[in-house]
């Protein structure tokens, strides 16, 4: 039996808005866009992670009351979801590509841990870490 993630949802106030920041400045594609009466599934893809599925979603509407949705949007919005981790082959550059995009980066480039890291956040207030891992280090041997 083969089984997997396939798709991590991310709370978005808007959709629409989400969609252009990941497409635009991202570079991610579109994967699913379908409607069912005011609720949207909306996923995105990396395009070197075709089999893995970033969600979109607003919240409300079938899932959440109207007190859930608010207070789900305000987290969001605070930066109180955990980050998410984009992986890269060189921090730097990509900082100066996504920089050039127009993504507004909260942290520069640091090198700390062995390996270079930057942050940023969508425009619903979701963190991201993007992360250059440095050399594989080799375990410590016992002597």
């Amino acid at each position: 039996m083969k089984q997997g993630i396939q798709v991590v949802g991310l709370y978005v106030r808007d959709q629409d808005e989400a969609l252009a920041f990941y497409v635009d400045k991202l570079g991610f594609r579109v994967h699913t866009d379908v409607r069912n009466g005011p609720y949207r599934w909306l996923t995105v893809q990396h395009p070197e992670q075709p089999e893995f599925q970033l969600g979109l979603f607003k919240p409300g509407p079938p899932v959440h009351d109207a007190a859930s949705a608010q207070a789900l949007s305000e987290l969001v919005a605070k930066g109180a979801m955990p980050p998410l981790v984009l992986a890269v082959d060189d921090c730097r550059a990509a900082y100066q590509r996504l920089s050039a995009r127009g993504v507004e980066f909260n942290q520069p480039p640091v090198e700390r841990y062995g390996a270079v890291d930057a942050g940023f956040r969508d425009p619903s207030g979701n963190g991201w870490k993007m992360i250059e891992a440095g050399p594989a280090r080799q375990p410590e041997q016992a002597a």
